[in-house]
């Protein structure tokens, strides 16, 4: 997950519209349960097939890309936030993760925040 934040920190940008700083990812479609998901949902990332962290979504813009196609700017909340590590295979997370199925979030003042390895045993064995 250091990686994801070091990556994510370089990437911040100030977004028309908004104040402060946000992470930006682009994608090809805009999600049709928009009302869902700007200021309740997130996108949740998944590395090595395990959900580890997500971070809050703040706006959907419309956008044209390089090419001129249009696109949909998913705009996020510059905090990652752990979670209880969950085997998932890729998706699109913003689009299809029920608040049902998604994972809680870790204590961030808890034991289970500081060794990631340790905290993906404690979810297999659902201890957390």
């Amino acid at each position: 997950m250091s990686e994801l934040a070091a990556f994510r920190k370089s990437r911040c940008v100030n977004v028309p519209g908004l104040t402060g700083q946000f992470h930006v990812h682009r994608t090809r479609m805009r999600p049709k349960r928009r009302g869902e998901i700007v200021g309740t949902g997130s996108l949740f990332w998944v590395i090595k097939g395990t959900i580890t962290c997500r971070q809050s979504i703040v706006a959907l813009l419309g956008s044209i890309d390089k090419n001129g196609k249009t696109c949909c700017d998913i705009v996020m909340q510059p905090e990652l936030v752990r979670t209880v590590p969950k085997p998932k295979r890729a998706f699109q997370g913003w689009r299809y993760l029920a608040q049902k199925d998604a994972p809680s979030d870790l204590d961030p003042w808890g034991d289970d925040n500081n060794d990631p390895v340790l905290a993906a045993k404690l979810a297999e064995l659902g201890l957390i």
